[in-house]
C-alpha cells in the first residue's frame, strides 16, 4: 500500500506546491524554497517525507543536493488511482451494453 503513505505525505499544500515545482525538473533545496511561506530547512523536512514516501529522489553535486520526481513512486499512485477510473468505465460499459440491447 505505497500509494496510502503517498496520499498522506501530499495532504500538505507545502508538500504538493514542492511536488509541483519539480514538474519543471531537477532542482536544489534552495531553487524550491524560493517564495515559498516556510523556511529552508522546513522545506527540507518536506523533501524528506516526500522521499521517504518515494515521490522524490536526490542526488548530490559537490555539496548541493538536487531533488527530482521519481517516476515510480509517481505511476504507483497513478496506478491506484487508475483503478477508480477503471471500474467506472467497466460499469459505464455495462450499462451502455444494457441499454444497447434494450433498443433492439
Amino acid at each position: 500500500m505505497a500509494y496510502g503513505n503517498a496520499l498522506a505525505v501530499l495532504a500538505d499544500p507545502t508538500r504538493r506546491k514542492v511536488l509541483e515545482r519539480l514538474r519543471a525538473g531537477p532542482r536544489p533545496v534552495n531553487v524550491l524554497a524560493a517564495g515559498l511561506p516556510v523556511s529552508r530547512p522546513a522545506v527540507s523536512q518536506h523533501l524528506r517525507s516526500l522521499k521517504q514516501a518515494g515521490l522524490v529522489e536526490e542526488r548530490s553535486e559537490g555539496t548541493r543536493r538536487i531533488y527530482s520526481l521519481r517516476r515510480e513512486g509517481l505511476m504507483e499512485l497513478r496506478d491506484w488511482l487508475d483503478t477508480f477510473w477503471d471500474g467506472a468505465l467497466a460499469a459505464f460499459r455495462r450499462e451502455a451494453e444494457k441499454t444497447d440491447g434494450a433498443a433492439e
